[in-house]
């Protein structure tokens, strides 16, 4: 048996134990270990396992993921969600279906200071989908703009899988990240769009816009003033250099501790559930990632993406021939998984075949992460879908699926825009 072949069974019973409900890291960990000791030997296996938690451990870059998920708790807890979602209803009042419009600009606004699709859901469903309701949006409306929104939180900076992925792709993170500002703004527009689309289409579905005066919504400018102080700190510090990206992390989570006690809001039982989130989530990322360094190590010694990138340059097949293929395969896996083991699985496979065809890696970064939003909402799993069914347990999960059906279209537009015109994402990259 190929070295190859044992590659594609290792993938195959990865899966196999996701379904089966294995933790993720733990299923990385297992089939790499023993596809390794297979293809070479148990000692060198054995060897590798005692060598890579270390090696992960002592990774310079993986400090900044803990400080960011530090950061994104904490400005939770300082009420800056709740403030951006009072603007984005003042300025969006008169745009159809504008507590769904204000929304997704809101869960663009919290993505800037939290990195992550599922906390990003689940604080807007947590904020908006309460104020929705008593105010008679249709269910399938207010649940697929939070699920659409949710999915913001991982392409506008900071975004804990563009830190994954770069690390992986030996590529600048404040390049990743900076190249992600303009795709994020489009997206949300996009969103923005497909709302207002399915009002005019729909009118029953949302109630009619009710205009606020220039002095309220001057007015809810003055709620955002933490925001703008921690995402000019953060980003703006690690663009000029005078930060580099770690210590932009531990002076946004320092920034985000101190606005949580300006607001009043900084108490020891919220201290302590800040931090044990930041600790369990991080505690299980970091497990997926030595899971994801060891299946690497094995997929490396079965050579199976230089064969499949060969194969591919051998069928003479254009990169948007290749792309489709990818999107299927993410969309498929986005059913099955979250977005940190998607980019651990998928990475070292298909990066030989993206740098084959000549693809940049920041380009092909932000793709990564609109395939993954579009895995986050698509049914038949769709993790923001379960999200916002664990929040709202009386709105059946087929709805919410009707729901956010309009925006997997959006996302596939977004896809398209930035395939066609690749200069949304490199402008900005270009430029630093």
């Amino acid at each position: 048996m190929s070295a190859a072949v044992i590659g594609i069974i290792g993938i195959v019973v990865f899966l196999v134990l996701i379904f089966l409900g294995m933790n993720i890291g733990l299923s990385l960990l297992i089939v790499g270990f023993v596809g390794y000791a297979i293809i070479l030997d148990p000692a060198a296996a054995i060897g590798m396992l005692r060598k890579v938690p270390a090696t992960q451990a002592s990774t310079y870059a993986l400090i900044v993921i803990p400080l960011f998920i530090m950061m994104g708790n904490f400005a939770f807890q300082a009420g800056l969600s709740s403030n951006l979602y009072k603007a984005g209803h003042a300025w969006l009042a008169r745009v159809p279906g504008s507590l769904a419009a204000s929304t997704v600009a809101a869960s663009a606004g919290f993505g800037a200071i939290c990195g992550s699709c599922a906390a990003t859901c689940a604080t807007m469903g947590t904020i908006a989908l309460p104020e929705m309701r008593k105010y008679g949006y249709a269910d399938r409306l207010s649940t697929g703009s939070i699920a659409f929104g949710g999915t913001l939180g991982i392409l506008i900076p900071p975004s804990t899988p563009m830190i994954i992925y770069c690390i992986m792709a030996e590529e600048s993170i404040g390049k990743q990240f900076i190249a992600g500002i303009l795709p994020g703004i489009m997206l949300a527009i996009l969103g923005i769009g497909t709302i207002v689309i399915m009002v005019k289409l729909k009118p029953s579905i949302a109630p009619t816009p009710v205009r606020s005066t220039w002095r309220e919504k001057f007015s809810s400018l003055t709620g955002l003033w933490g925001v703008v102080v921690l995402f000019g700190a953060v980003l703006g510090g690690m663009f000029s250099g005078f930060f580099s990206v770690n210590q932009s992390a531990a002076v946004g989570a320092f920034l985000a501790i101190l606005l949580c006690a300006v607001n009043k809001n900084l108490t020891w039982a919220r201290f302590k559930s800040a931090m044990k989130d930041t600790v369990n989530t991080f505690a299980m990322m970091f497990l997926i990632v030595i899971g994801a360094s060891v299946f690497a190590s094995f997929l490396a010694v079965t050579k199976m993406p230089l064969a499949l990138a060969d194969a591919l340059q051998s069928m003479d097949v254009s990169f948007g021939v290749v792309l489709i293929i990818m999107t299927v395969i993410y969309i498929i896996l986005g059913m099955l998984m979250d977005e940190l083991p998607m980019i651990m699985l998928t990475v070292p496979i298909f990066l030989p075949i993206v740098e084959s065809y000549g693809v940049n890696f920041i380009w092909f970064g932000i793709y990564i992460i609109l395939v993954m939003e579009l895995g986050a909402i698509a049914p038949p799993v769709g993790l923001n879908c379960f999200i916002i069914q664990g929040i709202a347990k009386d709105i059946p999960l087929s709805r919410i699926y009707l729901g956010a059906l309009p925006f997997v279209a959006t996302i596939l537009v977004g896809i398209l825009l930035i395939y066609f015109f690749p200069q949304i994402v490199l402008v900005l990259p270009n430029l630093l």
